[in-house]
């Protein structure tokens, strides 16, 4: 059946400027890490994709490597495209990335323009596409000078294959720097994609942080993983269950699920309900609270398993408000739980 969007997909969701450029982004937006792989039926993947759409997510967020396996995730959704949103490419925000391995010998990750250029050409091809809308730098390369890796990201905007520029993963320092480069040849840094949750705050330490060094460079941010790869959900208040991500050791471990974060993880529960959300609506809510209250985060990037899922995690829009003795007391439990499997090793 051919698909026709909703008439009233942009009614309910909240738009946010991204830094300093003419871009908005939706509240939240629809990453592709997970679930849009050879792994998961297609028909459940356009079911997903579709809700979203109707419901005012109009930003899909991939990379490379996203999969199973890898390069699986841009192919399907490139089929998604062709069948369902070629008629709304222009009000689609379509990302990805390049940065972690994909390919075989010296030129398959990182940071290289040979790398990148060549990831970027490979990803639209698998899309469809003849542009994205923003490319990013999907990690820091520490042995490639900054100034090869921001010169590829203005040359994949100069050449027209996408049209802004972002990083991910980068701490305060190199973004500032990488955004000084990008403003010196003449392509503004547009975003940054830093992993944040009321269980990983390493964007708020440092001086600058990352949202002051995002503010002075005037940039946004799209916050990845706020559920702390599930954690933040109801899915382990008793236990952890045979088929969630942590008993398959997808990115997190049964390890990594200790009595302290369990205490803390039911604190956050209790003021959830006070609230009348869900652990997952409000952590969602946390990381898009109010922008002078210390998160100036343009967009939370969520996964969904289900259309369900989705719609659960959509909700959060609908209490974005705390009050100050709320964050007081969610402070007590959402401390730095050593999580940020993205953090760069000390050198």
């Amino acid at each position: 059946m051919t698909f026709s969007a909703a008439e009233d997909r942009y009614d309910s969701m909240p738009y946010r400027r991204v830094g300093r450029s003419g871009l908005k982004l939706p509240a939240i937006s629809l990453g592709l890490w997970h679930n849009f792989g050879d792994d998961k039926r297609f028909d459940e993947q356009r079911a997903i994709l579709r809700r979203a759409f109707d419901l005012g997510v109009n930003h899909f967020d991939l990379a490379n490597n996203y999969g199973p396996p890898d390069g699986s995730a841009e192919t399907n959704f490139g089929r998604h495209l062709k069948e369902d949103f070629r008629p709304y490419r222009d009000e689609l925000v379509i990302s990805t990335k390049a940065g972690y391995y994909m390919w075989p010998g010296p030129y398959g990750e990182w940071g290289s323009r040979k790398y990148l250029i060549s990831s970027l050409d490979q990803s639209l091809q698998r899309m469809g596409l003849d542009y994205v809308d923003i490319f990013y730098s999907h990690r820091p390369d520490p042995e490639t000078p900054l100034e090869e890796t921001m010169g590829a990201l203005d040359y994949a905007v100069r050449s027209g294959k996408a049209l802004y520029a972002g990083i991910s993963s980068y701490t305060p320092e190199q973004t500032i720097e990488a955004a000084r480069i990008l403003k010196d040849l003449g392509t503004p840094l547009l975003i940054h994609q830093p992993s944040y949750s009321m269980l990983n705050r390493w964007t708020e330490d440092g001086s600058p942080n990352l949202y002051e060094a995002l503010d002075q460079v005037g940039a946004g941010s799209i916050a990845f993983s706020p559920l702390a790869q599930g954690m933040l959900t109801d899915r382990y208040l008793n236990g952890i269950p045979a088929d969630s991500r942590a008993a398959k050791a997808r990115f997190l471990s049964e390890d990594a699920i200790t009595d302290e974060k369990l205490e803390r993880i039911r604190g956050l529960h209790d003021i959830a309900e006070d609230r009348g959300q869900s652990l997952a609506q409000m952590a969602i809510a946390w990381v898009l609270r109010d922008q002078q209250k210390g998160s100036p985060v343009t967009s939370a990037l969520i996964g969904a398993s289900s259309v369900g899922q989705l719609e659960d995690s959509l909700f959060a829009i609908n209490n974005l408000g705390f009050t100050s003795e709320e964050l007081t007391a969610i402070d007590e439990f959402a401390v730095e739980s050593d999580i940020n499997l993205w953090k760069q090793p000390v050198s």
